[in-house]
């Protein structure tokens, strides 16, 4: 049988693709990718037994973050305003037969819309959490591979390279 191998993390940054040399990479302590949620239309009929949530080829709202030691100034720049930025990895792949780095690319299309500082003292680095909303754009490519795209202005959900959207832009003749 053959085994999947691990992908262990090794290292983060997020960049805004505008300004692809400046790196974050010395002061991000967390990193959250947003969950990627297909929504679900329940249906529980008054004549059958039971309920069900039918899945629907929809993201619900991603909501991404990161918390940062120090106070990043710059994202305060065009704060609330939407940019595209790069949530890169790198990741260290074990498994059998050898390893070795994987990259991993995350771009995302949306606004920072919150900033909140940690509660902090003089005797610990004090940290500050940014917060995403406005995303209108979410994909990912590991070690090359489209896991995921979704965009929401060109109406397109793929997963894993198959066009969940294709027969419906196909039906309102898009």
């Amino acid at each position: 049988m053959t085994q999947a191998a691990l992908h262990l993390l090794v290292n983060v940054d997020v960049r805004r693709v505008s300004k692809p040399d400046f790196t974050r990479k010395t002061m991000i302590s967390t990193l959250t990718m947003p969950p990627l949620t297909l929504m679900t239309a329940e249906h529980n009929p008054g004549g059958g037994t039971g309920a069900v949530n039918f899945t629907n080829p929809r993201v619900e709202a991603p909501e991404p973050a990161l918390t940062a030691k120090g106070i990043d100034t710059e994202i305060f720049t065009g704060f609330g305003e939407v940019d595209r930025y790069v949530f890169a990895a790198s990741y260290k792949k074990r498994g059998s037969g050898g390893g070795g780095l994987v990259p991993a690319r995350a771009i995302i299309e949306g606004a920072v819309t919150t900033w909140e500082a940690d509660e902090s003292d003089p005797a610990e680095m004090q940290g500050s959490t940014h917060g995403f909303n406005e995303v209108t754009h979410y994909e990912l490519v590991v070690a090359g591979d489209e896991l995921f795209y979704w965009d929401f202005w060109e109406g397109v959900l793929r997963m894993g390279g198959i066009d969940l959207t294709a027969a419906r832009r196909s039906a309102l003749g898009a």
